[in-house]
């Protein structure tokens, strides 16, 4: 019994009305058949009791992305689009093409190529790309301009000399009537730095090679001598050749005066910086402005240096020996017109377009002649200024996105030459120009109070002698004599040598170092009246320069 009972409780299964009942095809009058029992005894796509129904139009799932398009089965479901596609697929299914997948693309073999894939499906995609080519080929562009336009202005020897007519001339005219007649002579050229003097000597000297002849022509700066008493061994090494003559040092300068007063060609010596020969008694510059004037002497000097009156204060005896006495020629600074000038012929030599805006070459050479007339400067300026725009549209470029435009028909729009201008000219003026003797915060007080007192005995000094570089030795002196003065307490020697490699940094003085310390030259870098204001702001430092030296 409970067997029997069991068995008819399990006849029929009564599944929910919303489940899906496959249905087959029948005439009219006949019955459905019903499902088997059991959900477990139903394989493949008979077990659909519980089976939702597939969503339209989805993709037929594939195992592995590289296998090819498996063909549609009668039991997939298709959306027709075409009532030919529908005629067709009715007539032959097996022939009919699947659909394409919008996420094929065409790299994976077998599968339909997905046009949209090719950057149409946005219509700004391909012309966002050109705009990116074109931006890079802009900015290209004009990082050539600017690296071009840094070369023009570099301070190299140009080919053509602007503004120094008069003085190539004279120049010329002195080395022509001496050296091609063997006259032997001397020419002294002085000016402010960067007024053309090396540059002119120079160029003349490239120019008439064919007109010198066999001459003997020996340059030689005297800033890159470690002494002054070295200039006569560099003369015996150009004119002998290297380590050729040897002989004790004391006996260079007479070896020298025998080659020349000797037969053979003349000797042209071009002595650069000349000032800094100056030693005790000024014996080297005394000798080399009378070897011209010796008895068959063969040499033609010219002697280039910043100082104006060099042969009348620092060489007095010249004045009595009028013979030894050698020609004057004067650079005069460069004016307002004569820097545009040079500074424009440069830029010219630029193929294509001007970087630079002619109200900021103005303002830079307005402002350089209206302090030193230093052509260089000039050009240094310039050429800085050009480096702050090269940076910034560099960083420009990096930083900001490519605009898409929204129609493909409209190319980008190519960035413009950004030019130097007003702004970045006047960057540059307030760093090269600006207040030394005030610290990088703009405080007076960071500068310390011993360098201030040896920047005022410094002063004093350049006051009282009328010279500019002084001996470590005598500046220290007289900054003690001023600290016991004002009853302060001072530094020993070497503490000063201290202090003035601290205002070497701030760019207030300029030192020439030596074997000794003592021996070391200190001299100002900047206006006397600069440091005049700007120590004056202070009571006890404008106390020091009224008093003056103790």
């Amino acid at each position: 019994m409970p067997s029997m009972w069991k068995s008819r409780s399990q006849t029929t299964i009564d599944f929910p009305k919303k489940k899906f009942q496959r249905s087959c095809p029948a005439s009219k009058g006949t019955r459905q058949e019903s499902l088997p029992l059991s959900p477990r005894k139903r394989l493949d796509t008979e077990n659909l009791c519980n089976v939702p129904k597939p969503l339209q139009c989805s993709p037929t799932k594939r195992k592995k992305e590289n296998q090819p398009f498996a063909p549609l089965t009668p039991r997939g479901r298709k959306l027709e689009f075409d009532e030919s596609l529908v005629k067709q697929a009715a007539c032959s299914p097996e022939k009919h093409e699947p659909l394409a997948d919008p996420f094929v693309t065409s790299k994976s073999p077998g599968r339909t190529a997905n046009p949209l894939s090719k950057g149409c499906e946005t219509p700004c995609s391909k012309n966002s790309f050109q705009g990116r080519k074109s931006l890079a080929r802009n900015a290209t562009q004009q990082g050539t301009l600017y690296q071009q336009t840094k070369q023009v202005l570099n301070t190299a020897i140009p080919e053509r000399l602007l503004a120094r007519e008069d003085e190539t001339e004279a120049i010329s005219r002195f080395i022509v009537g001496h050296v091609c007649d063997q006259k032997p002579g001397s020419l002294y050229i002085s000016g402010a730095p960067g007024t053309g003097k090396t540059a002119c000597v120079e160029r003349i000297i490239e120019d008439g090679k064919g007109t010198l002849g066999d001459t003997i022509v020996i340059s030689i700066n005297c800033m890159s001598l470690r002494s002054s008493q070295t200039i006569f061994r560099s003369i015996v090494d150009k004119l002998y050749g290297k380590s050729k003559l040897r002989c004790a040092g004391k006996d260079f300068p007479r070896k020298l005066e025998n080659k020349l007063t000797s037969p053979g060609p003349m000797v042209l010596l071009i002595l650069d910086e000349m000032d800094q020969l100056d030693s005790k008694a000024q014996d080297i510059l005394y000798r080399l402005f009378e070897w011209p004037w010796l008895t068959n002497s063969r040499l033609v000097l010219i002697g280039i240096a910043n100082a104006l009156d060099l042969t009348d204060r620092i060489l007095p005896r010249l004045q009595a020996r009028p013979k030894c006495k050698p020609e004057l020629l004067n650079f005069a600074p460069y004016s307002r017109e004569q820097i545009v000038a040079i500074v424009q012929d440069r830029l010219n030599q630029v193929s294509g377009e001007n970087v630079f805006d002619s109200v900021a070459v103005q303002f830079c050479a307005r402002k350089v002649s209206s302090v030193s007339g230093d052509a260089r400067k000039a050009l240094d300026m310039c050429r800085r200024a050009v480096e702050i725009v090269e940076s910034n549209v560099r960083n420009q470029t990096t930083a900001e996105p490519v605009l898409e435009s929204v129609s493909p028909a409209k190319p980008a729009p190519s960035p413009r030459l950004k030019k130097v201008g007003l702004l970045q000219v006047s960057q540059v003026v307030s760093e090269v120009d600006g207040d030394r003797m005030k610290s990088s915060s703009g405080s007076d007080e960071c500068f310390p109070l011993q360098q201030k007192l040896l920047v005022c005995s410094l002063l004093l000094l350049t006051r009282q002698s009328k010279m500019k570089e002084f001996t470590l030795g005598k500046l220290h002196d007289t900054y003690s004599k001023v600290c016991r003065q004002h009853q302060m307490s001072g530094v020993d020697q070497s503490e000063c040598l201290s202090l003035c490699s601290l205002l070497e940094s701030r760019g207030i003085v300029s030192l020439k170092r030596a074997k000794e310390a003592r021996l070391t030259k200190v001299a100002l870098k900047i206006e006397e009246k600069d440091v005049e204001y700007a120590l004056h702001d202070k009571v006890l430092m404008g106390n020091i320069l009224q008093r003056g030296l103790p």
